[in-house]
């Protein structure tokens, strides 16, 4: 339902938007399909790559090695995953979410989500290029600490 109501509003707006200024409205869907487009490619290979790992991975499987019972081991593998993946955020939440329905803990999910938000190994060598390596180096070993304590506060929270 709640869906439904903000494909309404946004349908409306743009309605709005197109009356007051053509225009600028046509440009703004124009630069909005040509980023769908670019955004487009990125997200069904990731899409795939997890519907692909569900398939061989059954449900019991995902749990054993990132569910709730895994504890610390599956959350420090999730870290290092989620350190060593580059995925933008709006396909990260829905990977988390169908994980989440194949048995993936909270707490590894969060080890996962914030790693993948704030280490950045992938990025580093361009990172060092601009702030220097001791600081590139400060950082992200900081924001994986960070993160194995948001991981730890999730587990007490939801688990």
């Amino acid at each position: 339902m709640q869906n439904k109501l903000f494909y309404i509003l946004a349908t409306v707006l743009v309605g709005i938007s197109f009356f007051k200024d053509r225009n600028k409205t046509k440009i703004a869907l124009m630069k909005a399909w040509k980023s769908f487009q670019n955004i487009l490619p990125q997200m069904l290979g990731i899409i795939t790559s997890v519907g692909i790992i569900i398939a061989f991975l059954n449900p019991e499987r995902i749990s054993s090695i990132i569910g709730s019972s895994s504890g610390w081991f599956g959350v420090i593998l999730a870290a290092i995953v989620g350190s060593l993946t580059l995925i933008p955020g709006f396909v990260a939440f829905p990977t988390a979410a169908i994980l989440l329905e194949n048995g993936a803990g909270y707490m590894q999910l969060g080890a996962f989500i914030s790693t993948l938000m704030m280490v950045g190994l992938m990025t580093a060598p361009m990172e060092i290029q601009f702030f220097g390596k001791k600081s590139t180096i400060l950082r992200n070993s900081l924001a994986f600490l960070f993160s194995l304590i948001v991981a730890f506060v999730i587990g007490k929270v939801v688990g």
